[in-house]
């Protein structure tokens, strides 16, 4: 059997195969793997003694501990600012969308009493010509 016979006879064969690559953002677990690697290997490859291999340890340790502590400051920094920055544009919207409110609000009620004002007069106006009306009749 044939390599061209897996293939139905509708669709082409193309015979080159593709790649689908996707792009992700690192992070940091990288960053720590490279980290705990390059300890590792400074170690084997270091021609010191048992003490003063863990001393190189224990100052290797507190740098990476303080190089973290730095990093997750700055993110935990960065991820604060974006929230404050996205409640302010939230807290504007709403502010603005309130203010609309009140203004519709506003315009509805004047316009309730402007019509209700409209109203009494109208009515005001036709009692006063049906008046009209009766003494009229009455008088012919």
């Amino acid at each position: 059997m044939d390599e061209d016979d897996f293939y139905d006879d509708d669709e082409p064969y193309y015979g080159e195969p593709y790649v689908i690559v996707e792009k992700r953002d690192a992070g940091i677990g990288p960053l720590l793997i490279g980290l705990a690697v390059g300890a590792g290997l400074a170690l084997l490859l270091a021609p010191q003694s048992g003490e003063e291999t863990r001393q190189v340890i224990v100052r290797r340790a507190r740098r990476a501990q303080e190089a973290a502590q730095d990093l997750v400051g700055d993110v935990s920094g960065v991820v604060v600012d974006k929230f404050n920055d996205v409640r302010a544009s939230v807290e504007e919207r709403i502010e603005a969308t309130l203010d609309s409110v009140d203004d519709k609000r506003r315009r509805v009620s004047s316009a309730f009493h402007a019509g209700r004002a409209a109203a009494r007069e109208a009515r005001g106006e036709l009692e006063q010509r049906i008046a009209e009306s009766k003494a009229a009749y009455k008088d012919s």
